[in-house]
Parts: C-alpha cells; sequence; structure tokens
C-alpha cells in the first residue's frame, strides 16, 4: 500500500503542508515499512488547475490515500474519482500522520473541506460584496465616497485602421452595487 502526504520538505521529520495542490512536497510513503519516495509538486505553481494536476498525479503513482489539511471541491472529485481515499484536517510531522493513519485514527473524507481556489485568492461573488447606491457609504468605505464601476462609460475610443473600432476602457461611473 503507498499513501501520499502533502509535506514542506522531502524528509520523514518534515512538518505536513496543509495545503493539497500547492503543497511543496508529496511524500509517497509504504506505512508498514517506511520506505518513502520525496516527489517535489511541480503544480504548486499553477495558476488554476493545481489541485487536479497534483491529484492526477498522485493517481499515476499508485497512491491509495491522501493524508493533507486542505482539499479543494476539483481536487477531490478528482481524488474520488481515482478512487484514493482523502484524510483531511492533517497537521504536525510527516511521521505523526502516518501513526495516526496506521492506528486507525483517520477517517476518509466524504468531501473537500474548503471552497474552490483557496490556494491562491478567493474569489468574491456579488452574493459577497456590500451594496450601495450611488453616492450613498458602503460598509468598510468611508462617507462620501463613491466606487468606480466598469460599464458602459464613456471611453476615448481611437478608431483602428478605419474600422471604427473603438478602444476606449468604459470606466464610468455606476450607480449600482460596489
Amino acid at each position: 500500500m503507498r499513501i501520499a502526504i502533502t509535506a514542506y520538505g522531502p524528509t520523514l521529520e518534515a512538518d505536513v503542508d496543509p495545503r493539497f495542490g500547492r503543497c511543496t512536497y508529496f511524500l509517497i510513503v509504504d506505512p508498514d515499512t517506511l520506505d518513502f519516495e520525496a516527489v517535489e509538486n511541480a503544480n504548486a505553481s499553477l495558476g488554476q488547475g493545481a489541485g487536479i494536476q497534483s491529484a492526477q498525479t498522485l493517481a499515476g503513482l499508485g497512491v491509495e490515500a491522501v493524508l493533507t489539511g486542505n482539499c479543494g471541491p476539483n481536487a477531490h472529485e478528482t481524488l474520488a474519482a481515482a478512487g484514493i481515499e482523502v484524510m483531511l484536517g492533517r497537521s504536525g510531522s510527516v511521521m505523526q500522520a502516518i501513526g495516526d493513519y496506521k492506528a486507525g485514527h483517520l477517517t476518509a473524507a466524504s468531501e473537500p473541506n474548503v471552497s474552490g481556489h483557496s490556494g491562491r485568492t478567493a474569489h468574491r461573488t456579488p452574493e459577497a460584496e456590500p451594496s450601495t447606491q450611488f453616492g450613498q457609504a458602503a460598509e468598510g468605505r468611508p462617507p462620501g465616497r463613491q466606487a468606480m464601476q466598469g460599464g458602459m462609460g464613456r471611453g476615448g475610443g481611437r478608431g483602428q485602421g478605419g474600422r471604427g473600432r473603438g478602444m476606449g476602457r468604459g470606466r464610468g461611473r455606476g450607480g449600482g452595487a460596489a
């Protein structure tokens, strides 16, 4: 049996890296013999898809379980589709995580424990943004400050080669939600 543990370093003495898709290393370990292979995570710097690519890497290495701190929905789905169990909430040393696994203290997670894109920056949704009417203050914004919004503005369009394609930025002041 082979398990993968996300780690900050290439040794069994390293700490568990809580990030799955953007961890520094995957330690591929035989929990019975403690034979292991350190695999540097080439997907850590991807702009998008690090979790999915990392899951596919581990599937290709014949891993049966992953021990990590956090895992997003796309990576979790990819791991589950490959038949790889995911044990979440791990912290401390890699050796401690292996010990917990061998002792049967870990349970496979049936769902991810973080939302998508949490490894880099959180993407805001309109529902998460405070709304404001034109001229009114929104939470965190001093009164009297208006929000700049994208939309149909008076862009300084310039024709291109006589084709009349305006290249203005259209950055007007709107009256909708900030």
